[in-house]
């Protein structure tokens, strides 16, 4: 699968940035990286339920960007309450015509197992962290050691958000661990938003953003709460956002007006 966002203006001229620097296309390919079996002690309901492993590569003039690395090998105990199926990075990587050593920047959404589980893979690239999750990752008890300290890393810490290339933005999304971070792709036609685990399935971001919607159109509580980082990413335009355990794109529906109130 590829998603390309256009960033050139009707007439195929591109579209310059606020800085004079003219922005390109950039193409998001997502990755099949296997799969997990999240217990009915997890789910909420009665029954397990199978969960895609899901990375994201970013085609940027200035290299490749890889967005989450896939499942990591756990500890017997892991394994057995997971039951993965993991999918090789190097054999995804792979089929979308490129190698390890073609990675220029890794970044996860968070480290727990199943989404740095490449990273050793990768010694020597910068790793793109919230210093917060490093931090968490670090005094044990949160995922699998190997994956974390191991031979060559190197780790970028950040804290907060920054633009580490044109046009590209880390946006921490606390929530599901305290350092969760999600990567924008600003495009001049809107953003495209690599979500991570900010939000389990993509209905549930659907959820949020009426429940944030509702509110501005000044609707009285009470009102479902919502992650207040809703606000950031609003203001990067998201016309999708995709998500590491889902398989489905959240859109925007029509711009509408209801009773005098421009939404969308």
């Amino acid at each position: 699968m590829v998603v390309l966002l256009s960033a050139d203006r009707p007439d195929g001229t591109p579209e310059s940035r606020q800085d004079g620097r003219m922005l390109k296309n950039m193409a998001v390919r997502r990755l099949d990286l296997g799969y997990l079996i999240r217990p009915a002690s997890e789910t909420g309901g009665p029954q397990p339920r199978v969960e895609p492993v899901l990375a994201y590569l970013v085609l940027h003039e200035q290299g490749l960007i890889l967005f989450d690395t896939g499942i990591g090998s756990a500890d017997p105990g892991t394994e057995a309450h997971y039951r993965p199926r993991r999918r090789d990075l190097r054999d995804a990587l792979k089929a979308a015509g490129v190698a390890l050593d073609d990675i220029s920047l890794v970044a996860n959404c968070h480290l727990h197992f199943d989404h740095c589980g490449g990273n050793p893979l990768l010694g020597g690239r910068p790793v793109l962290v919230q210093d917060i999750e490093l931090t968490t990752a670090r005094n044990g008890g949160y995922t699998v050691d190997e994956l974390i300290d191991f031979p060559a890393a190197a780790y970028e810490e950040l804290t907060g958000e920054t633009e580490v290339w044109p046009g590209v933005w880390i946006i921490p999304t606390p929530g599901h661990t305290p350092g969760h971070q999600s990567l924008v792709l600003r495009q001049t036609d809107g953003s495209v938003v690599l979500a991570g685990q900010a939000h389990d399935f993509a209905s549930h971001f659907a959820s949020d953003q009426m429940a944030r919607q509702a509110a501005l159109h000044g609707v009285e509580q009470p009102l479902p709460p919502y992650q207040p980082w809703l606000e950031r990413l609003a203001d990067f335009d998201p016309r999708r956002v995709f998500f590491a355990h889902d398989c489905s794109v959240w859109e925007p529906s029509p711009r509408t007006t209801i009773q005098g109130v421009s939404g969308g």
